[in-house]
C-alpha cells in the first residue's frame, strides 16, 4: 500500500498566509482540465474556470491586486466576462477579489455562513490577520444553506455544504458532467490542513466532509484542491486517512490523561509531518478540540 508523507511548510501555512507579497511578480498559470474547465493558479486559492455558451463561472478569486491578471488570463480562454463567482469559503486568499468582480457585474455565491462572516470584521486565526468587512458590492448576492444547483455551460453544477470543516461556511463545487470537483480548503496539498477552529472549523467536520466527497465522486474525477496540484480520489482518501490517524493518536493520548505538552511531545503527526513550530501549533489547536 502506498503511503504518503505530508510535509508541513514553514509555519504550517500555504504562501497565501505568509507575509506581504509582491503581487507585481506573480504570474497566473493556466492549466486545461477539460475542454471547458480550467485551473488558474497565482497566489491564494486555486481558481476553477468554466467557460461556454452560457458565460463564465469561476470558483474563488484570490487577492484583489491580482484581479486584472486573472481577468486577462480568462480573456485568453473566452470573450465572455465572469458572470458568477462562487466563494469556497470566506478567507481573504479566496475572496479578496470579490469587490472587483462584483463591481464588474459578477454575481457572487457562497454558503450563508460565509456571507455572514464577510458582512463583519473577522480575524483569520492561522495568521491572526484582520479581514475587514466587505462593502456591499463584494458580498455574496446569492447564498444557500445545504446545496444549490446550476445548469450552466452544459454541466450540472452542484454547490454543496458538507458541514463545518475548514470553516463554518465551506462550499464544494462539483461539475458533474465534466467530473471535476473543486473542494476549497476542505482538501489541500500543502501539508497539514489549516482548520480554523475559532471560526467554526473542526477536524471531525473535515474528516466527515472528505468522506462525503469521496462518496460523491469516482476514481476518474479530477479534484481541484484549495491549494496545490490537481488530485485524485485516492489522494483525497489518503489525506483523510492522515487526519483519522492523527485524531486517533490524539484521542488516545488525551484518554491517558496526558497534558497538552505531553501530547505534543508524543508527536501524533509522526509519519505525516516533520516536527517543528508549525506542527506543534497545529497539534495544540487540535488538542483543544478533543480535550
Amino acid at each position: 500500500m502506498r503511503r504518503t508523507t505530508f510535509v508541513v511548510l514553514g509555519l504550517l501555512v500555504c504562501p497565501a498566509f505568509g507575509s506581504a507579497q509582491d503581487f507585481d511578480n506573480i504570474q497566473i498559470q493556466t492549466t486545461r482540465i477539460t475542454e471547458s474547465i480550467f485551473l488558474l493558479q497565482g497566489s491564494g486559492g486555486n481558481i476553477a474556470v468554466s467557460i461556454g455558451d452560457d458565460g463564465t463561472f469561476i470558483v474563488d478569486d484570490q487577492f484583489a491586486p491580482l484581479t486584472d491578471k486573472i481577468v486577462a488570463a480568462i480573456a485568453e480562454l473566452t470573450d465572455n466576462p465572469v458572470d458568477f463567482v462562487v466563494n469556497s469559503h470566506w478567507h481573504y486568499d479566496h475572496t479578496d477579489g470579490n469587490e472587483n468582480f462584483g463591481r464588474a457585474g459578477a454575481l457572487i455565491v457562497a454558503q450563508d455562513n460565509s456571507r455572514k462572516r464577510m458582512e463583519t470584521d473577522q480575524v483569520v486565526s492561522l495568521s491572526n490577520r484582520a479581514q475587514p468587512a466587505y462593502s456591499e458590492v463584494g458580498l455574496p448576492k446569492i447564498t444557500f444553506l445545504e446545496s444549490m444547483r446550476f445548469y450552466y455551460n452544459d454541466n450540472v453544477v452542484d454547490v454543496i455544504h458538507t458541514g463545518p470543516g475548514h470553516t463554518d461556511g465551506d462550499a464544494q463545487v462539483y461539475f458533474r458532467d465534466s467530473n471535476v470537483l473543486h473542494t476549497g480548503d476542505m482538501f489541500v496539498r500543502y501539508g497539514l490542513p489549516f482548520i480554523d477552529q475559532p471560526n467554526g472549523g473542526s477536524m471531525d467536520g473535515m474528516i466527515d466532509a472528505t468522506w462525503a466527497l469521496a462518496g460523491l465522486i469516482d476514481d476518474d474525477t479530477v479534484i481541484v484542491p484549495g491549494h496545490g496540484q490537481l488530485s485524485t480520489r485516492t489522494d483525497l482518501l489518503e489525506y483523510r486517512t492522515m487526519l483519522v490517524t492523527i485524531r486517533e493518536r490524539l484521542r488516545d493520548e488525551i484518554e491517558r490523561g496526558r497534558s497538552v505538552d505531553q501530547v505534543v511531545a508524543s508527536n501524533p503527526a509522526r509519519g505525516f509531518a516533520e516536527p517543528g513550530d508549525g506542527t506543534e501549533r497545529w497539534l495544540r489547536a487540535a488538542y483543544e478540540e478533543y480535550r
